[in-house]
């Protein structure tokens, strides 16, 4: 049984498989000097340093390169084509507007691809890891998928709200949902009028946004979604349609008034469950891979409810829970670490950023992700990616050591053309700093780095097998092979 306790760490105990845990979670891993620049810190420091991230510098970072008015309003000539295409039933014209629908659709799409390679590198080279794995959190909390809006630009913008709320108030996350252009789009709130009320939004925001199952009636949904009517865009921003907005009393959650969106957002964050509802997101994303909340029993709800309480003394303020969670003993527990399968994003991204590898293919990287489960703006559907075992299966574990592979090496699955050129990875990095690298330390510092305390003796045993039939030589090629074999076991995929 892990330990329940939220008492920090005591800094004696805080030592590099503490810091490294550390890193795995809160960020996508790190390299042997990052972890050690941990562990100078003790974990107050090292953990302030992590999610006080906005002090770290990242104006650096490439900023997005995408085109705003792809699907801007249609120009007089557009409309006029569109008239004669359906008013006056030209076939001619009617081809016309279908050609220019598909060459934004194509367009549009291309952009797409560009931003998902672009916040895979931004994952992989940035300074303030936290903030780009709390901006993966709430992507796939708020989830919209690019199936369901179409529209890559608005994708992008509710991706830069995630990232500049990702520390901040869940409250603000919850109010500038109800009014993000792409969850509008996505759950047809921008269809959603006081003639025909649409529920979509208003269920959602409840089940899977803030409250969770069994917290709301049916009645609260219908309610709702009057609130939300009126709540649409123009163009890329939101836009409140007062006309089709229905100004009438309605009851929500217990509550009576004239309420439109905005207040049906606070009534759903002045909800009991909702600080709860918040504090299960945390602890799933950062600490264990927990059943849906209703499920939950024993002592991990009793960690979430304690959770709950701090979200709400906070406010939903959400830096001095994450400072809780990742100073407390619970999250250092022995039943805690390397508990939770890696994600698609956590093994590829952390792959690289613990062993800094060579710079590979974006497209190769995101459509290996596609493969394994996790498409970033493009989770399954509003419930986002159900993570923990969905992850694993005879077929994604192929892509995973596949990837790694191609990580390590440059050597991509398939490809009969490979020249050992393309390698351009000096492995002996890692053991640079080793004052005698035997091949004991060899193993003991490469086991260390990537199972962590996943190293067993057994699998140290392996390892040492295998230089010794390589003569004990440590060349880079021996270390390139025991990486491979490394990523290739199955404790790899815990972190």
């Amino acid at each position: 049984m892990a330990s329940t306790s939220l008492k920090p760490i005591a800094a004696k105990r805080f030592g590099y498989l503490e810091a490294q845990h550390l890193l795995n979670r809160a960020a996508f891993g790190g390299t042997p000097t990052q972890v050690q620049a941990l562990v100078s810190m003790g974990p107050a420091k090292a953990v302030d340093y992590l999610v006080d991230y906005e002090k770290v510098d990242d104006a650096y970072l490439p900023s997005p390169d995408a085109d705003a008015d792809i699907w801007a309003p249609p120009s007089k000539e557009e409309q006029e084509l569109r008239r004669k295409a359906y008013r006056e039933n030209k076939e001619e014209a009617r081809a016309k507007v279908q050609a220019i629908r598909q060459q934004k659709q194509g367009q549009d799409r291309r952009q797409l691809a560009k931003l998902q390679q672009w916040w895979v590198d931004r994952m992989i080279a940035t300074p303030r890891p936290l903030q780009e794995k709390l901006t993966l959190l709430w992507h796939n909390h708020f989830a919209v998928n690019y199936r369901g809006c179409e529209d890559s630009y608005l994708l992008l913008q509710q991706n830069e709200m995630f990232r500049d709320h990702a520390h901040g108030s869940f409250a603000d996350l919850a109010r500038g949902i109800v009014r993000d252009p792409a969850m509008l789009v996505f759950l047809n709130n921008d269809q959603n009028n006081k003639r025909k009320p649409n529920e979509n939004l208003a269920r959602e925001l409840m089940e899977l946004f803030t409250l969770g199952v069994g917290n709301y009636t049916e009645q609260d949904i219908k309610q709702g979604a009057r609130a939300l009517t009126g709540y649409t865009r123009r163009d890329n921003d939101f836009h409140f349609n007062k006309g089709q907005h229905d100004p009438g009393t309605k009851t929500i959650l217990g509550k009576t008034g004239k309420f439109n969106g905005d207040d049906f957002a606070e009534l759903c964050l002045a909800h009991k469950a909702c600080p709860r509802f918040v504090a299960y997101k945390l602890y799933k994303e950062f600490v264990a891979d927990v059943p849906k909340l209703q499920h939950v029993a024993g002592e991990q709800k009793r960690m979430i409810g304690r959770l709950g309480y701090m979200v709400r003394h906070h406010k939903y303020r959400l830096k001095p829970v994450l400072k809780t969670v990742f100073r407390s003993e619970h999250f250092y527990d022995d039943a805690v670490r390397g508990s939770k399968i890696k994600s698609p994003v956590e093994l590829t991204v952390g792959l690289v950023r613990t062993l800094n590898t060579p710079q590979r293919s974006g497209r190769l990287l995101t459509d290996a992700m596609r493969m394994m489960g996790q498409e970033v703006f493009n989770p399954p559907n509003v419930a986002g990616w159900p993570g923990g075992k969905s992850w694993v299966n005879t077929s994604t574990m192929f892509i995973r050591q596949n990837l790694a592979t191609y990580l390590i090496t440059g050597k991509p699955p398939f490809n009969s053309g490979w020249s050992r050129k393309q390698m351009n990875y000096d492995a002996t990095a890692l053991i640079g700093d080793l004052d005698k690298p035997t091949a004991d330390a060899v193993v003991g510092r490469l086991s260390d780095v990537l199972l962590g305390s996943a190293a067993t003796s057994q699998r140290r045993t392996q390892l040492r097998q295998f230089l010794k039939d390589h003569n004990d030589r440590v060349t880079n090629d021996t270390l390139i092979a025991l990486l491979c074999l490394i990523t290739a076991m199955p404790e790899y995929q815990l972190c």
